[in-house]
């Protein structure tokens, strides 16, 4: 039996025993006839990016499949996002025909934005209720900055280039970020998205857990089959323990773990079960282990401790955490694998110190990059003493931190437009939670929920680049808090409406 087939048995046993187990709490969260719906086409779309051993095939039919399950689908984001991950970001370049040399790097993403988020696009455009885009102030700055990409972009390539690099930016970041914030414009939409999304997450932590125990890759064998390759993709080990990829990469799938935790502190609270409480933590705990990434680690552990520091009982809730952590050391440190754990808390630990060091050399030498072109930065910023010296035996300069990248190309004018958009749906979503009446619990959680996720991002995005899926993620979060905001706002104006009547 090839390879690539026995790798989608065990995905399908493994997706099959998380959708069966999750089945009851989700149907407190959404209708019963939507979850099955969404869970048939997952399996659909794995099915076929599995068995059509061509790429264009694969996007003929699973095309084909979105398009004829969007007239049911009464929320798009909660479709994107449950098949935001069941294939890798594999890319083919779309054929130009002669007229250029290509059109754009098309992906499985890609595929979704474009066949799920494009027609709801248009269909919000066309609404007169819709708010517009601009009105509100990380519209305004993500606007700012969209502008402020091409135009750097522009510099040294091609119109062709630079056109396409305008397609990218409305495909990859406005169309997520826009339909969103927009579309999720009831607190039960919401809800639904974040079910899907953190139902998503919770089937690549049962792949990664499988991955790590029997050491073997299982969508490698689907790059294999395709005949693509991707850059995340890759047999590697840290500590004498195999990294887990699951579907997106090392680091990519421990930044979904982590915010998959940012989800299910608010989610929790629809699962009447204990045990499957239980059952759902200690998943994507073992999915934040699995790929062996300690970036994550503690971009979970920050997002654990924001949502405690925006709750009520802080001194308790902080001394269960601290308690928490203390036994589980304690537990490491008597377990067989603990000792090689334990390396790996960084600062703490020797296993590859290096790359702790790379890090903090990357930081000095780009510092002194920036400061050449301090506003807007520069093109060929690779090829500086700096940075010539930061280049690895791979023979690559890894940028692995999202500010530096964005520096380094776009300035400190592009880092503080791309700051200022996400601190301010931060602030945005703290003062929307801090207003609320006492009656509003779930609002309270779902606000607390969204900001600890988004503070989570932005420090695990300084531990590694804008690769993968991890843009599109944010960008996504990025909306969702905006449609909280949108969401908390309508509400209050209808509640004074109803007062004053």
């Amino acid at each position: 039996m090839p390879e690539h087939i026995r790798a989608l048995i065990v995905i399908l046993v493994l997706s099959t025993l998380v959708f069966a187990i999750a089945r009851r709490p989700a149907y407190v969260v959404t209708r019963q006839r939507d979850y099955i719906r969404r869970r048939n086409i997952w399996f659909l779309i794995t099915l076929i990016a599995f068995l059509a051993h061509n790429f264009w095939v694969y996007v003929f039919l699973a095309g084909l499949v979105l398009a004829i399950s969007l007239k049911r689908e009464p929320n798009k984001c909660a479709l994107f996002f449950i098949l935001l991950f069941c294939v890798p970001a594999l890319t083919r370049q779309v054929p130009g025909f002669g007229i250029v040399n290509y059109f754009l790097d098309l992906s499985h993403q890609r595929l979704l934005i474009l066949v799920i988020l494009m027609p709801a696009f248009l269909v919000l455009a066309g609404k007169a209720n819709t708010v517009s885009f601009g009105r509100l102030l990380p519209d305004k700055i993500l606007a700012l900055y969209l502008l402020l990409t091409v135009i750097l972009y522009s510099r040294d390539v091609s119109i062709t280039d630079t056109l396409r690099q305008v397609v990218y930016q409305f495909i990859d970041v406005f169309l997520p970020y826009f339909v969103i914030s927009r579309s999720l414009d009831k607190i039960s939409k919401m809800r639904e998205a974040m079910l899907s999304f953190l139902l998503a997450v919770m089937i690549l932590a049962a792949i990664a857990s499988f991955e790590i125990l029997r050491h073997w890759l299982l969508y490698q064998a689907l790059e294999d089959a395709m005949g693509l390759k991707s850059r995340f993709s890759g047999y590697g080990a840290r500590s004498g323990l195999l990294r887990a990829s699951a579907s997106v990469g090392q680091i990519p799938l421990g930044y979904l773990m982590a915010i998959g935790i940012g989800f299910f502190l608010y989610l929790k609270r629809f699962i009447s079960s204990t045990l499957l409480r239980n059952l759902g933590i200690l998943l994507l705990l073992a999915g934040l282990v699995a790929p062996v990434s300690r970036g994550p680690w503690v971009g979970a552990l920050f997002l654990i401790t924001v949502f405690i520091l925006t709750g009520r009982q802080v001194t308790l809730h902080l001394s269960k955490l601290l308690l928490a952590g203390v036994l589980g050391l304690l537990l490491l440190s008597v377990s067989p694998v603990g000792e090689r754990v334990m390396n790996l808390i960084p600062y703490y630990g020797e296993t590859e110190r290096g790359n702790i060091t790379y890090r903090e050399t990357l930081i000095e030498n780009s510092l002194i990059v920036i400061m050449r072109h301090p506003l807007f930065g520069s093109t060929n910023y690779l090829q500086t003493r700096e940075m010539e010296s930061m280049r690895q035996g791979q023979g690559i300069i890894d940028i692995v931190n999202t500010y530096l990248g964005i520096a380094l190309e776009k300035g400190l004018v592009g880092v503080g437009l791309f700051i200022g958009f996400f601190a301010s749906i931060c602030w945005g979503i703290f003062r929307s939670f801090r207003r609320l009446p006492g009656a509003n619990y779930e609002e309270w959680i779902l606000g607390r929920s969204l900001l600890a996720s988004l503070c989570g991002i932005l420090l695990i995005i300084f531990t590694v680049s804008s690769v993968s899926i991890i843009p599109i993620v944010y960008w996504s979060v990025a909306g969702m808090g905006v449609a909280y905001m949108n969401s908390l706002d309508r509400s209050k104006q209808a509640r004074a409406i109803e007062a004053h009547a």
